[in-house]
């Protein structure tokens, strides 16, 4: 009788929203190439090049050839944080999920400390701020809008804009996520709450910003944000729309040796 063989490693896709992040790009992704190699034989990194209008495009391009493992997706314009989230996570083709920004404000080397948080039964794991290293107002300003958000949608993670995430591919089957602007977060995080999908949390450092600028920090995007939070939250909480009524299915409960659950946890 033939016995059945090792379940086969995990794979990953790590991939990068990078729109005028040729500065810091390269160095990120052969971080992550680095990194994600001593996790699994089974890996991809993906960047995904929202319409910048600096370097980016050459310096993706040129990782691309020089490592089999890059892919690039170029976006011809600039379609938002949410809308290169949104081809980030389409794209990938791996077991396992994670994305990180271009910026360079996060290490892809801690990736291993996501992987190693991720059990059986956890679906998500997602970092939090050691401490955030940005300006005074940006410090005063993000506690202010992740206290304001965490109260109106209800949220238990502890950071909900910490930007750095490792989640099962098959989470995507229930959580489908509409927003192009950098409100996705709050969107994501709200959906795979409301999924039942089990998260872990893990602490991550967070860096000072070496090239570009914020893309968020001016009046203007602040005040859009804020009108783009309510309208989320009017369809997420008041109305309860995007919520998924039937129980959460694994298609391959097997994977990873994670035992089959026909129901979320709740």
């Amino acid at each position: 009788m033939e016995r059945p063989g090792p379940a086969r490693p995990l794979g990953v896709s790590m991939f990068f929203p990078a729109y005028n992040d040729g500065g810091t790009i390269a160095s990120l992704v052969i971080r992550a190439v680095q990194t994600a190699s001593k996790l699994t034989p089974d890996f991809e990194v993906i960047v995904v090049n929202d319409g910048s209008s600096d370097e980016t495009r050459d310096v993706a391009d040129e990782l691309a050839r020089t490592y089999p493992q890059v892919r690039v997706i170029h976006h011809p314009k600039n379609r938002g944080y949410g809308g290169a989230l949104r081809t980030g996570f389409a794209s990938a083709t791996k077991d396992l999920i994670a994305y990180t920004d271009g910026d360079a404000q996060y290490d892809p080397a801690e990736l291993e400390l996501l992987w190693n948080r991720l059990t059986p039964s956890t679906d998500v794991v997602t970092g939090y701020k050691i401490s955030r290293s940005d300006p005074w107002y940006r410090i005063a300003i993000g506690r202010f809008y992740h206290y304001t958000v965490k109260c109106l949608f209800r949220l238990r993670v502890r950071d909900v804009d910490c930007d750095f995430r490792l989640m099962r591919r098959e989470v995507f089957d229930r959580v489908k996520l509409e927003r192009d602007t950098g409100v996705i977060c709050l969107e994501l995080m709200r959906k795979i709450q409301d999924a039942g999908f089990s998260v872990a949390e893990v602490p991550v450092h967070h860096y000072h910003r070496t090239h570009g600028q914020s893309q968020f920090f001016n009046f203007r995007r602040v005040f859009w944000t804020g009108v783009d939070v309510l309208k989320l939250w009017i369809t997420l909480v008041v109305l309860g729309r995007g919520r998924q009524g039937t129980p959460v299915l694994f298609r391959n409960p097997t994977i990873g040796g994670r035992a089959p659950r026909e129901t979320a946890e709740r």
